[in-house]
Parts: structure tokens; C-alpha cells; sequence
């Protein structure tokens, strides 16, 4: 399973923009890759509905399969510390996953203390939204396979069975969505400890619209979508026998305007919601002194 994954005890700032952006482009691909992978197999809308599966109910288990898929998985995952790392955050409810096994890795603290994670409306827009868009040809392929043998109506139709292996790639997409997703809270602590004086008013007054446009670029996020949709173009190629890219739209891996979309409707908006919502909470627990002095700080 690919993923992408940040040293923080090898040295260098973690806050840095340029370390961030590096992260959120590798990011990019293994989300384009990903999906690629997952557009292969038929949308499959069972594995998203809970209580579709016989076999779970009687490990006493009522979620969906993907949900089950998730919480087998975080549990190995808990146990190995995955989700004591900053930008790392479980679908499951913490409350469900157990403790590491491993000892604490001591660490400077790079995040202000937050209850933010958003991955109920990354399952819910994902699975809703973007899987049967993605899945399409896949799943028309296979009614038009199914008819060939005398299957029609209902029987013929988004379901191949390859149940285990979509959410094995589900897991990898959503995992990989998350992690860009509460990466904006690295952007919100790097900008605000850049210049905390020009946030600390708006945060004090709960001026949501004033912190975003303290945060948002609308030309970075331009260059952003130009950038996904060139890469999302190239990794989409089939290519024939002597490596010439074969420019057909019919023999695309994906459509290349889901992916844009994706991040356009989606990935962008909720990462904005995460960094605004970050910077709502970062003087919690401060003092009125140490407010006053992040309110005089010059950047």
C-alpha cells in the first residue's frame, strides 16, 4: 500500500511551506494513483451500506464492509502508533482503537492541541460522490459483459464482487485524502506563527471569512488545479507496445475532470473548513497575557 510519510526527528522545519507543499504535491499523486486503481473495479455500492453483509453481523458488527475494512485495518494501525503522528487521523472512533504497543517517540510538539478531524465527511462525500463517478466505465463495462450472458435488469448492473479488493483500495484513497485534508492545519500553525498578530483579532472575534482570507491564495489554488489536471492527464495514458502514449479518451485509465473535481468541490473546500476551524482554537488555553503578547508579535 503506498502512502506518503514525513520524518519529523531527521531535522529541518516541519512548519516550513516549502516542506509542507513538497508533502501536499507527493500527496497528489498517490490520490491520482489511487484512484486510477480503484476505477478499475465496478462501483460495488454494497460495500458501502451498513448491514449488507450476513458475515459481519455475526462477528456483531453492523457498519458497512468498508467500515469494518477500516477498523481492522486501524487497529493494526493504532497498535503501531500510526495515529499518534500529527497528520495522521482514524476513520474509526478513537474510543474503538487501542492503545500502541509501542512506547511514546518523544517529540517536539508541532501542532496546537485540537480536536479536529473531519474523515466523516471525507467517507461520506467519497463514497457518495466520488466513487460512483469514477467507477463508471468500469461499471458499465461489466453490465454490458453481464447481458452478453443472459444477466439483465437489476443483476446486471455496479456489482462484480470484488468486494475485498475495492476497499483495499477505498482504504488507501480515503487514507491518502485525509492526511491532505488535515495538512491544512500545518498551513494554519506555519502562516500563524509567521505573523500571529494578524490573526489573534479575528480569532478573538470568530471571524471565520476574515481568517480565510488571511489564509487563501486564489492563484496558488489555480496553479493547483492547472497542475493536478496536466499530471492527472499523463498518469491516465495507456501506452502501446513501443511507449508511445496512446491519446485516446476512450482508453483513459479515468476521467481526468473527476479527478480535477474531486479537489475543486471537495479536497479544497474541507481543507479550507479544517484550517479556519484549526485557527478558531489555537488561543484555547492561553492566558490573556500570552494572547496580548501574540497580538504585539512582529512578523
Amino acid at each position: 500500500m503506498s502512502t506518503i510519510l514525513q520524518n519529523f526527528s531527521a531535522g529541518g522545519d516541519p512548519l516550513s511551506l516549502d516542506r509542507i507543499r513538497s508533502i501536499l504535491n507527493r500527496l497528489e499523486e498517490t490520490i491520482i494513483f489511487s484512484l486510477i486503481e480503484r476505477a478499475q473495479f465496478a462501483h460495488n455500492p454494497k460495500i458501502y451500506r451498513r448491514g449488507e453483509f450476513q458475515e459481519l453481523k455475526e462477528l456483531g458488527f453492523h457498519g458497512s464492509w468498508l467500515e469494518w475494512f477500516l477498523k481492522e485495518t486501524e487497529t493494526f494501525h493504532a497498535k503501531a502508533r500510526r495515529f499518534t503522528s500529527p497528520e495522521e487521523y482514524p476513520f474509526t472512533d478513537p474510543a474503538e482503537l487501542p492503545a500502541p504497543i509501542l512506547k511514546d517517540n518523544p517529540r517536539h510538539e508541532i501542532l496546537y492541541p485540537n480536536p479536529i478531524n473531519v474523515n466523516a465527511s471525507i467517507l461520506s462525500f467519497y463514497s457518495r460522490s466520488i466513487v460512483p463517478r469514477i467507477t463508471r466505465q468500469a461499471t458499465l463495462t461489466l453490465a454490458a459483459a453481464k447481458r452478453a450472458n443472459g444477466i439483465t435488469g437489476d443483476d446486471e448492473y455496479e456489482d462484480d464482487g470484488n468486494y475485498g479488493s475495492a476497499a483495499l483500495i477505498d482504504l488507501e484513497v480515503l487514507q491518502a485524502i485525509s492526511k491532505r485534508v488535515h495538512y491544512g492545519k500545518f498551513v494554519s500553525e506555519s502562516k500563524f506563527r509567521a505573523d500571529p498578530a494578524a490573526f489573534v483579532p479575528h480569532i478573538r472575534s470568530r471571524n471565520g471569512a476574515a481568517l480565510d482570507g488571511l489564509i487563501t491564495k486564489p492563484e496558488v489554488e489555480l496553479r493547483l488545479l492547472q497542475r493536478l489536471r496536466k499530471k492527472a492527464n499523463v498518469f491516465a495514458l495507456n501506452f502501446a507496445a513501443d511507449g508511445e502514449p496512446i491519446h485516446d479518451a476512450d482508453a483513459r485509465k479515468i476521467d481526468v475532470d473527476n479527478v480535477v473535481e474531486l479537489y475543486e468541490d471537495y479536497i479544497i473546500p474541507l481543507t479550507k473548513e479544517v484550517e479556519v476551524n484549526y485557527l478558531l482554537v489555537r488561543l484555547e488555553g492561553l492566558s490573556q497575557d500570552q494572547i496580548d503578547a501574540l497580538a504585539a508579535q512582529k512578523p
